[in-house]
């Protein structure tokens, strides 16, 4: 999509955000999509990751969403460069990167759309301002300051409830907004009927976080931002021994320039801890066993930025700037369990550093817009190490310390936009970018059920160079987009599968008959080639969008992982597609949104296909009182069954059935 001048803003109320720097002029020629506070406040799902899925294109590694999926599973992605639990899209917060600095996965809970102003989803990679890992692109939320005070209290299927609060109040000088969510439910069972057995249960669910944002003038043209966020998020996934727990706490410091020289600079801190059981169920699932327990992986990242824009005059932009990032963790795990008792126990971790510098421009000519950028980014892995005793004599079985390597890797990307007339415009644009792999990827092994992924040290970092021509029109309040885009993954990090149970395989010791032995590997590379296509309207209180994303992924890949060559990377569809219609009229408002994605497989070898699925969602609100609604909503509401997974015994897991909600919603934002 090639994202045409912004029309005059409609009468409406102004919804104030967390001041920053003016979105730049170098991304008119991109793809991009906003998700605006109407509808990330009046969404059918208070989960933030549903809230994103209604961008056609974008895909968490799993169906399932984070009531119950495991935490590691929930990396985001666009353009069908999946196939990794870990992001390759680079999720922002007022700035400053969401993913888990051990593993790369995204913490869903810790983030309320309610006390959003807006998400700007930007498609594709090179996003030279925006740090690497935006190898898909990056997808940018921004916290609301608007004044005024918001509760809700819903309660909704299987026991569940909910509570939210949002409150921004205006000091005497700058704002102060805090905003609260809390949820928890009884939860579904994911293993479907046909396929569970005596030892499935439900999923039970309890999620919190809290969030304060202070903003506040230091001079006519100087303003302080202040955030801190902290969130807990407990799960079962579904049997005995699969409780997992995260807590996270976040602290950022952002000031923003607006004078003649515009610029921000921004520092911040990342602390997570996960806690994770993980269980193997016999054949006819009559009973439970735990494989393994990470009592903790306790991560954290540390990093800055800073951005200059100089003045140079009306229809240039220039943007210079660096950041830098520093992560360090290890995991902490109890494994080789017999009769109920651990016997060894593994510890593995390290560290790792990018830092780079960058500058943008972009110069306006009439109709014509021209734009081009670069960096160049160190990049260092550290202290990798793993270790294994027995617990009960206390000897050391594995005593690996790796190397410590670094190297040096552009970002680009250049290109045009021009308005042709009529409400069209016509784009193009040409990028390079890359993804450091995780500690996780390097240095963890694991087990998911029977199969056992050995880590690998050796990774390389993951390389994207990709392109796209799009096509957009827009007249009134109608929009409509089209963009071609191929990308080449190069070094893509993958799961490759390397022999079957049983048997004692490296880096993982025995594998059971049924189950898989794999390890994380570079490909050769993924290529992506595909259309995207969008439509939204406006006229009165009605507004109808819709959205599609075709693509053709493709793995190339020789040697041990010469099986994968020609097949489609894991858990990517072919097709996905949404679309809604919304009406809303002073404190009444009503939605339906419809999601299809395609059939994709669960494994690199394109064994287990997961069927599509189409799902139908609904919110109502209507006014009880001046500031007093009464809020319904509805998930999945025709009850199809998602199919999330499907185990090496045969049982199909699910994601979300058919939830229904009911509450009611206080405050100034319902007049």
């Amino acid at each position: 999509m090639v994202e045409a001048l912004p029309p005059p803003p409609p009468a409406e109320p102004i919804v104030i955000t967390a001041r920053a720097l003016p979105d730049p002029a170098a991304e008119r020629a991109f793809s991009v999509e906003t998700i605006d506070r109407a509808e990330l406040r009046n969404a059918s799902s208070s989960q933030m990751e549903n809230v994103l899925k209604r961008v056609p294109g974008l895909q968490l590694f799993r169906r399932s969403d984070a009531r119950s999926s495991h935490p590691t599973s929930q990396g985001v992605t666009l353009r069908a460069l999946g196939g990794n639990a870990s992001s390759r899209a680079l999720l922002l917060l007022d700035g400053v990167p969401q993913a888990d600095p051990f593993g790369g996965w995204v913490n869903w809970p810790a983030y309320d759309p309610a006390s959003l102003a807006s998400v700007r989803i930007t498609r594709g990679g090179g996003s030279v301002a925006s740090g690497p890992g935006a190898l898909a692109g990056v997808i940018a939320m921004t916290s609301s300051i608007e004044p005024g005070s918001e509760a809700n209290v819903q309660i909704g299927s299987r026991d569940s409830g909910e509570g939210r609060f949002h409150w921004v109040h205006r000091l005497a000088a700058g704002t102060l907004g805090i905003s609260a969510r809390a949820a928890g439910g009884d939860g579904f069972i994911p293993v479907t009927a046909a396929t569970r057995g005596p030892a499935d249960r439900p999923a039970p669910y309890r999620q919190a976080s809290a969030r304060a944002v202070v903003t506040a003038p230091l001079s006519a043209d100087i303003e302080l931002q202040a955030t801190a966020l902290a969130f807990t998020d407990r799960r079962e996934r579904g049997t005995a021994f699969t409780a997992n727990w995260t807590d996270g706490a976040d602290g950022a410091l952002r000031l923003v320039g607006s004078g003649g020289w515009r610029w921000a600079a921004t520092a911040y801190v990342q602390s997570r801890n996960l806690t994770s059981s993980f269980a193997s169920v016999n054949a006819a699932r009559t009973q439970a066993m735990r494989v393994a327990l990470q009592d903790e992986v306790p991560s954290r990242g540390v990093g800055g930025s800073i951005e200059l824009r100089p003045p140079l005059g009306t229809g240039i932009e220039l943007r210079v700037g660096g950041d830098m990032r520093f992560t360090t963790g290890e995991s902490r795990e109890l494994f080789s369990f017999v009769q109920e008792e651990p016997t060894r126990r593994r510890r593995a971790g390290g560290q790792t550093f990018t830092g780079g510098g960058f500058a943008e421009l972009a110069y306006r000519m009439g109709r014509l817009t021209l734009s081009g950028g670069a960096r160049l980014d160190h990049w260092r892995i550290a202290d990798g190490w793993l270790r294994e005793e027995l617990l009960g004599s206390g000897a050391t079985l594995r005593d690996d310390a790796h190397a410590d390597r670094d190297g040096l890797l552009p970002t680009a990307r250049a290109g045009a936009v021009v308005e042709v007339g009529g409400g069209f415009s016509l784009g193009s644009t040409a990028y390079l970018g890359w993804r450091m792999a995780t500690l996780n990827e390097l240095f963890r092994p694991f087990r998911a059920g029977a199969d056992a992924t050995a880590a690998n040290p050796l990774l390389d970092p993951e390389r994207i160079a990709g392109a796209e021509v799009g096509v957009g029109y827009q007249s009134g309040m109608v929009e409509l987009s089209m963009t071609l885009f191929g990308n080449r993954l190069s070094d893509a990090i993958a799961n490759v599968t390397l022999g079957q149970g049983p048997g004692i395989f490296p880096g993982v010791g025995f594998v059971g008959a049924g189950g898989e032995y794999r390890q994380r590997r570079n490909l050769e590379s993924v290529l992506v080639r595909g259309v995207e296509a969008s439509a939204a309207a406006r006229r009165g209180p009605w507004s109808i969008h819709a959205g599609a994303s075709l693509v053709d992924a493709k793995v190339a890949a020789g040697g041990q992982a010469a099986r994968l060559n020609g097949l489609r990377p894991a858990q990517t569809p072919r097709l996905s597609l949404t679309g809604g219609a919304s009406w809303e009229a002073g404190a009444r408002a009503a939605s339906l949104q419809v999601r299809h994605s395609g059939a994709q497989f669960e494994d690199d070898l394109n064994e287990r296909r997961l069927p599509p699925a189409t799902t139908i969602d609904g919110f109502a609100a209507w006014p009880l009182t001046r500031r007093l609604q009464m809020v319904a909503r509805g998930e999945n509401l025709l009850d199809a069954r998602v199919v999330a997974g499907i185990g090496g015994d045969g049982s199909i897991e699910r994601a979300t059935p058919r939830t229904l909600w009911l509450g009611l919603r206080l405050g100034t934002g319902n007049r």
